[in-house]
């Protein structure tokens, strides 16, 4: 699930509400498969082994871990006090510096990859676009990726239809119009290819119940009619796997873009 853009003070409220769920956050949300990783190093022509790259609204670190895990040189950026110190508890040696992609604290032109991973809805594309190209070097590429769920899947699209009644939010019309939306974001600046890469993963339903309500849009609700959402939620998840071990199926969007090389080449 990821969140709409809306009027500011909504917008800055749900972006700091996960600063005080960051270690439920880094203990249920999902990762990335490696085709994600393997699709970055096909677009950009280039491995991720000894690439230096900025992981931006790195959060508690569950890309940039698999960024390092592949070789890369990695410096993450985090605005969120308690996002940033699950991120160094978790790797702690990994650099991670506080500031947003719309004023990166990082000089001009020295990066190979600039990376937001479920982050890029938090930024101001007027002020993130020209840091983006001011941070990378030519030729650098920017690569922008959400776990969207997979409103195909039957058990998913019925899970979308609850979420929506409870919250007034169709999450699933979101999905529809993300990549289209973020594309618009770079028009004009950059060249964007997109990728759509689809994968699952099984988890315990405490797990899934705990990603659910690690989101936004969950965060900000009361107590008891969280309580009541996920008491109801789980009856449901129930009766589709009566085990206990539930399947979530998503479809990584990837859109990733390069900046212009350098005339000498």
């Amino acid at each position: 699930m990821t969140t709409p853009r809306s009027g500011q003070v909504t917008h800055t409220t749900r972006a700091h509400s996960f600063n005080a769920a960051a270690a439920q956050y880094a203990a249920a949300r999902p990762s990335y498969p490696p085709a994600l990783f393997d699709a970055i190093e096909e677009l950009t022509g280039r491995p991720l082994a000894g690439s230096r790259v900025v992981d931006v609204g790195a959060g508690t670190g569950i890309a940039t871990a698999r960024l390092c895990e592949r070789g890369a040189d990695v410096i993450a950026v985090e605005p969120g006090e308690g996002m940033a110190a699950e991120f160094r508890r978790t790797l702690p040696g990994v650099p991670v510096v506080r500031g947003s992609g719309d004023a990166l604290p990082l000089a001009g032109h020295r990066t190979d990859l600039l990376t937001y991973a479920q982050a890029w809805h938090w930024t101001d594309p007027a002020h993130a676009v020209p840091e983006a190209v001011r941070v990378l070097r030519p030729g650098g590429a920017l690569a922008l990726w959400w776990n969207t769920s997979a409103f195909d899947v039957p058990w998913i699209a019925e899970a979308g239809e609850r979420a929506a009644r409870h919250f007034g939010f169709d999450v699933s019309a979101e999905k529809r119009a993300l990549g289209s939306h973020h594309t618009a974001d770079l028009a004009g600046r950059l060249d964007v290819v997109r990728r759509d890469i689809r994968w699952s993963r099984r988890v315990p339903l405490d797990t899934h119940l705990a990603n659910l309500s690690s989101h936004s849009l969950f965060l900000l609700q009361g107590e008891e009619r969280s309580a009541a959402y996920l008491a109801e939620e789980r009856r449901h998840v129930l009766e589709v796997f009566p085990d206990g071990i539930v399947e979530e199926t998503y479809e990584v969007l990837l859109l990733l873009a390069t900046t212009p090389p350098s005339p000498t080449g």
